[in-house]
């Protein structure tokens, strides 16, 4: 199991994250930044446990992001 940590309030709203892992991420219309689907915020942090299945295309996302704010711990 993985852990996927995204620090919203840092996010810029680039999408790249919505590009590459789209069953996991979206654009909020309320204030243009990403939603991790199904997360839980603590502290401003919102986190999950990442499948096997997701990390691959998760990792891409957290590579892409160009302002480093999604990360993975395994």
């Amino acid at each position: 199991m993985f852990r996927l940590f995204h620090y919203r309030n840092r996010c810029i709203g680039c999408n790249a994250c919505v590009e590459i892992a789209f069953q996991r991420w979206r654009m909020s219309k309320k204030d243009g930044k990403a939603v991790l689907l199904g997360a839980l915020e603590k502290k401003g942090i919102y986190q999950i446990t990442l499948d096997d299945d997701e990390l691959p295309e998760n990792i891409q996302a957290m590579e892409a992001c160009p302002v480093k704010v999604i990360q993975i711990i395994h």
